[in-house]
């Protein structure tokens, strides 16, 4: 069945979605959001960024979702990946933040940001 949310924050649409029993989740139907498609208009350099708080973990749909959408990106230039931004509290200010399983600084995201990688080495 699919879960119903437990809290206020989604869309009419998204709750409407969740009560539809000819899309059932048990029918093989699932959805996720994508926190963020980040983009620099004038390099044309752009990444998917999912976001997680209080330390959260990719749900096993979600990552292999995620795989999918990496895979049919990856042959454009421009496109520099699909990153996991986690933060143990809530944001870089109040918390340690890792990117992709390794911590960071803020000062590194920031650079992460600027599509400047090199950075976090």
């Amino acid at each position: 069945m699919t879960q119903q949310r437990r809290d206020d924050k989604s869309t009419e649409f998204g709750i409407w979605l969740r009560q539809q029993k000819d899309i059932d989740s048990s029918l093989g139907f699932v959805a996720t959001n994508i926190d963020y498609l980040w983009r620099n208009y004038k390099t044309g350099s752009w990444m998917l960024i999912e976001e997680k708080r209080y330390g959260a973990l990719i749900k096993p749909y979600q990552e292999n979702m995620f795989k999918i959408i990496n895979s049919a990106c990856k042959n454009d230039p421009n496109y520099k990946g699909f990153h996991i931004l986690k933060f143990i509290n809530t944001s870089p200010d109040n918390g340690k933040i890792i990117l992709d399983g390794n911590e960071i600084t803020k000062d590194q995201l920031l650079s992460f940001l600027q599509f400047r990688f090199e950075e976090l080495l």
